[in-house]
């Protein structure tokens, strides 16, 4: 594998907004990263990956987020939940199995009926056929925390794969796929940039860069990609993060993290172009 990788990672549906508003502006400076040979998604960057291989303009893309979307539903990421699923994650020095007991966490909580969720995420991606381009979506099992990528040839609808990615444990419910519960794909890492590996350029657009365990950090996946590889991590820059708030799942935080995302774009450009072109 060579050419031109965009890796998008998650953030929460304010993370959606916030790439999609950086991708616009950066197509308007003349550098259009929707045209990457492979799209990485995991999480939130799942539905942006859906969206910009689906065949839409980036700019209405970009103009569905500053609009009011009656199909998000309103949820809360708070310290609770995090808690646990950090302490979930550090029980055990083996990574799977730690992503198996953040699994239990997920199948165990009470949270929206899994038909409404879905019926939010098909109303995200607008799009039921995956991509003629390679796009990879990650998830994590959550029965044994096995990780999970989908492609057009894995047998499993979009939506469903990206409604996985995104299954945000204690938020959102797991998404059954062929009789397995999948939870979401940042739970293994939070871009999985890992997944790159091959191409010539590698661009890295990610909400959240850290990770519970360093190794797995959007930074760490870049430094061991193969040597030559050309890469850059970009992530929210102090604007940004105001405009996103303290809760990524907060639908109303959509449209300023969208303007804010656009807005950045002119500081990362050169950045991002050095790599790409």
């Amino acid at each position: 594998m060579a050419g031109r990788a965009l890796v998008l990672g998650g953030g929460g549906v304010t993370g959606v907004a916030w790439e999609i508003g950086l991708l616009a502006g950066l197509a308007d400076a003349g550098l259009d990263l929707s045209r990457a040979d492979l799209v990485v998604g995991t999480s939130a960057g799942s539905a942006v990956a859906a969206l910009i291989t689906g065949g839409f303009e980036l700019d209405d893309i970009y103009q569905g987020q500053l609009a009011v979307n009656h199909n998000e539903i309103a949820a809360k990421l708070g310290v609770t939940t995090l808690a646990r699923i950090g302490l979930a994650a550090l029980t055990s020095r083996d990574e799977q199995r730690a992503r198996a007991r953040i699994g239990a966490m997920a199948v165990a909580a009470q949270t929206v009926p899994a038909e409404e969720r879905r019926q939010a995420i098909a109303a995200r991606i607008r799009v039921t056929e995956w991509p003629a381009r390679r796009l990879l979506i990650t998830a994590v099992a959550a029965d044994d925390g096995e990780f999970a990528v989908f492609d057009r040839d894995s047998g499993v609808s979009i939506v469903d794969a990206v409604g996985a990615s995104c299954a945000v444990p204690g938020v959102w419910p797991p998404v059954r796929i062929k009789g397995r519960a999948y939870i979401d794909g940042g739970m293994r890492s939070p871009a999985n940039v890992d997944l790159a590996a091959g191409s010539d350029s590698v661009v890295v657009i990610a909400p959240v860069a850290a990770s519970i365990r360093r190794n797995q950090s959007a930074t760490a996946q870049v430094a061991a990609l193969p040597a030559g590889t050309r890469a850059v991590v970009v992530s929210p820059d102090q604007a940004a993060r105001t405009a996103i708030g303290r809760n990524v799942l907060d639908p109303a935080r959509r449209a300023p993290a969208a303007q804010a995302g656009r807005r950045q774009a002119s500081d990362v450009l050169d950045r991002i172009a050095a790599v790409w072109t």
